[in-house]
């Protein structure tokens, strides 16, 4: 009889890269020598901590939401998408439009019929459909001729596109905020047992939550997904088996787009509608992504809800840094783990 061999154990240098480990370690004893001297002080109430977990958690939302129209755009079409954030403006504005006809359609001339105002509810399909067909179009006309260029022009061409859309509804409405009431059956607060949480608030992280996994499973775990991915890797393979690629790429970059304009209307009751919206997120949006990995779906949900809920605990224990606490976050990961967390290396 052949004796049983004991399964071998790495030592827990050859498991974790030992930067990691390194890094880990410095945040540690950064945290303790803050401490000490008083610079911060780890002790807060719970209430405090739990307020802003829940703020956090919100942010978190639509991190995740619009880091993942990203990563499916980029994941799937090698564009840069600088105009995420003026589409994600764009769909509060359409849901604001779509509420409130009787104030824009005059500035235009026009009059308002009653039936065209639209609520909270049909509001959240019908918007992002119209900008997703904006997305269609844009894809259609402008996109399409930078799939063969460097990344660069399509960063240059989408940041462009950005300051056109928010300078266009900046003359049009200009830069105060624009109201958008909360619907009746999502006002007031809901008690969660251990504290009490505004109901709207805990209808957008679970709409966002909700959202970020139908799209996870649509494009992982079904056979759409799967032909997907294989025209990413190989078209002209996937064009021989009879699949429109050109027709998918399109629809792709319009769900795209969608999923940042159903953002922007869940956005809109929380955020006054004004055309600086988008950018006060897109920025720490790219930073997700970069964290996440660049183009990986799960790693762009998991790093938006993670990391807003460390810029809540931030805001707790260290004010001052919750503006840049998603920047520092980012250098560690790059150094540690250059290709994201869940992204692969090259």
């Amino acid at each position: 009889m052949s004796a049983t061999t004991a399964p071998s154990v790495r030592p827990l240098g050859e498991r974790l890269p030992l930067r990691t480990i390194g890094v880990v370690a410095g945040i540690a004893v950064l945290l303790y020598v803050l401490n000490a001297t008083g610079t911060i002080r780890l002790y807060r109430p719970l209430p405090a901590i739990l307020g802003q977990l829940s703020l956090g958690l919100i942010n978190g939302a639509f991190y995740a939401l619009l880091s993942l129209g990203l990563a499916v755009i980029f994941g799937m079409l090698n564009i840069i998408n600088f105009a995420h954030g003026a589409v994600f403006m764009l769909g509060a504005f359409t849901a604001w439009a779509l509420a409130s006809p009787a104030i824009w359609l005059p500035m235009m001339g026009l009059s308002a019929p009653d039936w065209l105002q639209m609520g909270y509810w049909p509001a959240l399909i019908v918007a992002p459909l119209i900008v997703g067909l904006f997305g269609l179009a844009l894809e259609k006309t402008i996109i399409s001729r930078l799939y063969k260029l460097d990344h660069l022009y399509g960063l240059l061409l989408t940041f462009g596109l950005a300051l056109i859309l928010e300078g266009l509804v900046r003359n049009q409405f200009g830069s105060s905020g624009l109201p958008y009431r909360i619907p009746q059956a999502l006002s007031g607060p809901v008690d969660l047992g251990f504290m009490f949480m505004p109901k709207y608030r805990l209808w957008v992280v679970v709409a966002a939550a909700g959202m970020c996994l139908f799209t996870w499973l649509l494009i992982e775990k079904t056979q759409l997904g799967a032909r997907l991915r294989a025209a990413t890797e190989n078209p002209g393979l996937v064009q021989a088996f009879g699949v429109n690629v050109p027709r998918m790429i399109s629809l792709t970059y319009a769900g795209g787009i969608a999923l940042a304009a159903f953002a922007g209307v869940l956005a809109a009751p929380i955020y006054s509608v004004n055309p600086n919206m988008g950018s006060v997120f897109i920025i720490k949006v790219f930073a997700v992504v970069v964290i996440g990995g660049m183009g990986s779906i799960l790693g762009s949900i998991v790093t938006g809800f993670m990391l807003g809920i460390v810029e809540g605990l931030t805001k707790v224990y260290y004010p001052q840094g919750s503006e840049t606490v998603i920047f520092v976050v980012m250098v560690i990961v790059l150094l540690a783990r250059p290709a994201g967390l869940f992204g692969k290396a090259a």
